[in-house]
């Protein structure tokens, strides 16, 4: 029979002496499935050296077969290495675990060059092999079977022929999600499961229904075996949290332990969640999405708490929730009138989670169609895992076997153009993209791991990189172009599609998820050739690629120039020009026909000013949006009250165009300073320890607060964030740091006023304002009428 069905997730285990495939998924009708491949064998190759005779290499392998995983076959096949033909010998075993054992000594063997894809895991090299796609709808012939008892599904299937992708993304309608969060009480700094109790968990699933489970006093195992029960009975297909592969669920696992339960919250029974590959948590049957690896993406956040990227998110306004520190945790339970706090507290962090999973979930499913990664995976991968994953499965299409990974040094190379800006104010600004230049340029000139010349440039039949007088041949068309292709057609197709739905409909939103995940990966497939870590590394393609990139963005330059354009700024793929709307035409023509580049307007300026630095820039859009770049003042040496000043004083500069308001601003901040009136939370100054205590040489001012923290009997490690205030006092201000939790009944007149007036307020607005001017002096006592247009007309 036909089934058709959503692919959740994928797994193996061995049954007696069998390698089994499990795939999780979803019919159209709703039932929750389990499907069983138990015809898929692993195996692994080795590139045989010309001029060894095929038939004894053959025999050698079979030699070395051993009984407990006995060599099955061994195929000689015809294959690609790097885009040279190869003899290549496929050989197939019975265990996964064998593949290993197998390559070691393979790979010893006289007639052997190279062994390759030998680790792969079993399961996805199932869904590299039967071009799946994790998060679609796939069609395969099955049979029905008995349902195994431990499998909490609605039936089970057998895999009987073929199995295939529908391509259709759409996920299914009753979809069910469950967000979740949890609150630890911990007396003695961060939380340890051994002595600390998760004494509120919080629930809210796809229906809208929000829950908590809530300790009596500090007895927590009537709160997990209750969640235990919910998660269960709920049966969600996805499980959302924040920073939950990292926290909630380990905690949960090691909390478990302790109090004797079982967190049996799998769709195979007795099967607790477990940490995997790259990190991610892995739920026998559900997705354990957590959302923190998506927010860590998001530049323009610095300090990546939950309730700051909800709040840049639009998910929930910080200044409309609960907020409580965790080191408050204990007081607020102990006193019963301010448990409520705490309950809202959770309710907000669950509902901002379900909130983010609602964000991030439809491009990270698409992210996971397109690479082969299932979700619970592609948000735990970095960028590079993520393009090699999908390289795999273009790799086994075009028969090009995957190089092994391999560990090897850095090895730095001269990055894109950025030109230094024209310091000032600039009214009407264009700013030009090049439409996925790097990708486009690999295309154009055939850049490639397998079309790269290393002995001798002909000018004839070798495209030659400028500058670095690195090779490539122009035909045939190498790996790498070829994958590009077809990813950049695949967008232009998507947003074709695009165009025959309104841009609020539900059909809009989930092809532009789509093209989104296609243009990500293809504008990383650059940067993956320079990783150290991937398979295909190439530094010279990537050192050619940015060569290339160079000559462009000067031509460019030069043509619009030549056009009377007065060209403010460029940077790697952009172009920063005063708007003129017939010299730009002109000038998207001459570079489109000239370059063979596309190019095209991204967005207006009405004011934007530069520093003198690259990288450094803020502009107001004609649509009345800021945009901030480098003017970064939030970094973890820096209190939330120096970010509001410099946001606030640029917000001023670009709106209301006065130097003067913007500098009074700054003034009436300093003074609710000195009156004591800005919240004491604002001065708090937050820094993660990056290693061991015992390891810090020098006595850095959150080294100091973590040292008294645990002098107070808290445990502090790697990881933990440490708060601290500057106090009044002689001597560096490492000697004069208190951590926050000591502070809770500190009075505003032992804050040290002058180091934050001096070196948190006062540097962070004039990273600013210095370009006008302004002075040291004047922000504390001096006047000045200066505006925008002044500073326009002087620079």
């Amino acid at each position: 029979m036909q089934l058709e069905f959503y692919f959740l997730d994928i797994t193996y285990e061995v049954q007696g002496r069998e390698p089994v495939i499990i795939i999780w998924g979803i019919t159209r009708d709703g039932k929750r499935i389990v499907i069983k491949d138990k015809r898929f064998r692993p195996y692994f190759y080795a590139v045989v050296k010309e001029g060894c005779e095929l038939d004894k290499v053959v025999s050698s392998i079979k030699s070395l077969s051993d009984p407990s995983s006995p060599i099955l076959n061994v195929d000689v096949l015809d294959k690609k290495f790097f885009g040279k033909p190869v003899k290549a010998v496929k050989i197939t075993t019975l265990i996964p675990e064998y593949v290993r054992k197998y390559r070691e000594v393979i790979r010893k063997l006289d007639c052997i060059e190279d062994v390759v894809e030998a680790d792969i895991r079993f399961s996805l090299r199932y869904v590299i092999d039967h071009d799946l796609k994790p998060c679609s709808w796939h069609i395969a012939e099955v049979r029905e079977v008995h349902r195994e008892p431990r499998f909490r599904v609605d039936a089970e299937f057998e895999i009987e022929g073929s199995i295939y992708s529908s391509e259709d993304t759409s996920p299914p309608s009753d979809l069910r999600i469950l967000a979740f969060d949890i609150e630890v009480l911990s007396e003695a700094g961060s939380p340890k499961p051994h002595r600390d109790p998760v004494v509120v968990i919080g629930v809210m699933n796809s229906n809208g229904d929000v829950k908590q489970f809530i300790a009596k006093d500090r007895d927590d195992r009537e709160v997990i075996a209750s969640f235990i029960n919910y998660v269960r009975n709920y049966d969600p297909d996805i499980i959302v949290g924040y920073n939950s592969d990292s926290f909630d669920w380990p905690y949960l696992l090691e909390r478990s332990k302790i109090l004797g339960l079982e967190l049996d919250i799998s769709r195979k029974a007795n099967s607790p969640p477990s940490t995997s590959t790259y990190g991610h948590v892995s739920i026998a049957g559900r997705i354990s999405f957590d959302v923190y690896h998506f927010a860590e993406e998001i530049q323009e956040v610095k300090i990546k708490s939950l309730e700051n990227i909800a709040d840049y998110l639009g998910v929930m306004k910080k200044n409309e929730r609960v907020l409580i520190d965790y080191t408050d945790m204990p007081a607020y339970w102990k006193d019963p009138s301010k448990r409520e706090i705490i309950l809202k507290y959770n309710l907000d962090d669950v509902k901002s989670t379900y909130g983010l999973g609602m964000k991030f979930l439809p491009f990270a499913m698409n992210l996971s169609s397109l690479t082969g990664l299932p979700l619970d995976q592609v948000g735990a991968a970095s960028v590079g895992f993520r393009v090699e994953w999908f390289l795999m499965k273009q790799a086994f299409m075009y028969g090009e076997l995957a190089p092994s990974r391999i560990e090897r040094p850095y090895e730095p190379y001269r990055g894109a153009v950025v030109l230094n800006p024209l310091k000032g104010v600039h009214s009407r600004i264009a700013v030009l993209d090049f439409t996925s230049m790097y990708p486009n340029i690999m295309i154009k000139y055939n850049i490639g791991s397998d079309t790269i010349v290393k002995n001798g440039c002909d000018h004839n039949r070798h495209n030659v990189a400028p500058e670095i007088n690195v090779c490539f041949n122009r035909e045939p068309p190498g790996f790498f172009r070829r994958v590009l292709e077809s990813l950049l057609e695949l967008r232009r197709r998507i947003r074709s599609e695009m165009k025959k739905y309104s841009v609020d409909s539900v059909e809009y939103r989930v092809l532009d998820e789509r093209q989104r995940a296609v243009k990500i990966i293809a504008n990383a497939t650059y940067g993956y050739m320079g990783w150290v870590g991937a398979r295909w590394y190439c530094r010279e393609c990537a050192e050619a690629v940015t060569a290339w990139g160079r000559e462009t963005i000067r031509k460019a330059i030069s043509i619009a120039r030549e056009l009377g354009l007065k060209v403010i700024y460029g940077d790697t793929d952009s172009l920063f020009v005063e708007y003129d709307e017939a010299k730009l035409k002109k000038l998207i023509e001459i570079v489109e026909k000239e370059l063979g580049f596309e190019i095209k307007i991204d967005k207006i300026y009405e004011k934007v000013f530069f520093s003198e630095a690259k990288k450094r820039y803020a502009g107001l859009t004609i649509d009345g949006k800021i945009d901030i770049v480098g003017f970064e003042a939030v970094r973890g040496d820096w209190a939330e009250v120096a970010k509001d000043v410099q946001e606030e004083t640029i917000a001023i500069l670009l709106k209301e165009g006065s130097v003067s308001r913007a500098v009074d601003y700054v003034r009436e901040v300093i003074g609710k300073l000195k009156e004591g009136s800005i919240p004491f939370e604002k001065l708090v100054i937050w820094k993660t320890l990056g290693k061991e205590l015992e390891e810090y040489a020098a006595e850095a001012p959150h080294v100091v607060a973590a040292r008294k923290l645990m002098k107070m009997g808290y445990k502090v490690g790697v990881g933990d964030k440490i708060g601290y205030v500057v106090l009044k006092g002689a001597g560096k201000v490492s000697e004069r740091v208190e951590p926050y939790v000591s502070t809770k009944n500190l009075s505003f007149d032992k804050i040290d006023i002058n180091y934050y007036i001096d070196k948190q307020i006062i540097p962070a607005a004039l990273r600013v304002l210095e370009y006008f001017g302004v002075t040291e002096n004047q922000l504390k006592k001096g006047t000045t009428t200066k505006t925008l247009f002044d500073f326009g007309k002087k620079s």
